[in-house]
């Protein structure tokens, strides 16, 4: 387990399972180690009786910049996506248990679209969700082309998606990514809360209305690997070669 990520139990709510993003010096950059470790820890914390709720957080100002550029350049010379990555976006999608997220600052690429698989999202009042992947070349992962367009219709998920544009969190609230805005220092005490709340719930209970509302996982574990085809296509083009020496360069 790389120390880049942190898997915690809170000593107030033990039945919740803290997925810690703490690689601050690199804005939270996520390796394939990382993913590694947070699909390990998605599974360990499923099989697990004792364990309620998932709960993503990041350090104070940053949530996670996105996939870490050395590792996108290993992914380009290869032409491939990376199967740490699949693995995760699938043990993401495939979870059974509720699923909370606390954001504060930077949250960029998969740091924006891993919300799109929260129940609950919590962002402090300074905190900016951008997926820049047209830019970069590439095209949408995590299922987002198919959850953003759910969550806020066409042109707000285009707006995202496709044009770049950021969103603070007002606007993420509006557009329904995120559940609540609070200041920066009380982005991790409310993530928790909403977390211990619902631990307390009678499990069976819960299970059952979050199946009804989310629906079967089929079409979204679909689009996760059709993304991740043309996303290794993209990663071998022309274009993606010069967004990301452009990128480099800046």
């Amino acid at each position: 387990m790389t120390d880049h990520m942190l898997i915690q139990r809170p000593e107030t709510a033990p039945q919740v399972q803290i997925i810690r993003f703490n690689r601050p010096e690199k804005k939270n950059a996520i390796t394939r180690a990382m993913y590694q470790t947070m699909t390990d820890a998605l599974k360990a914390a499923e099989a697990a009786p004792d364990v309620s709720v998932h709960a993503f957080l990041g350090t104070q100002g940053c949530f996670s910049a996105g996939n870490d550029l050395a590792d996108f350049l290993a992914f380009a010379m290869s032409g491939n996506m990376g199967r740490e990555v699949i693995d995760f976006l699938v043990a993401l999608a495939s979870a059974k248990k509720p699923v909370v997220s606390g954001v504060d600052g930077l949250a960029i690429g998969i740091g924006t679209t891993i919300h799109l698989h929260c129940d609950l999202t919590v962002a402090s009042d300074r905190s900016l969700f951008k997926t820049p992947f047209v830019d970069l070349a590439l095209v949408p992962e995590a299922a987002s082309s198919l959850l953003a367009p759910r969550v806020m219709g066409h042109q707000r998920a285009f707006a995202l998606l496709a044009l770049g544009e950021g969103f603070s969190a007002a606007d993420a609230k509006e557009a329904g990514l995120i559940w609540k805005v609070t200041p920066p220092d009380a982005v991790e005490a409310e993530t928790l809360s909403l977390a211990a709340k619902l631990a307390a719930k009678p499990p069976e209970a819960l299970r059952i209305a979050r199946d009804l509302m989310r629906g079967p996982p089929d079409a979204v574990l679909d689009r996760i690997q059709k993304e991740a085809a043309h996303f290794a296509a993209q990663l071998k083009s022309a274009e993606a070669r010069a967004a990301f020496e452009a990128f480099i360069k800046r």
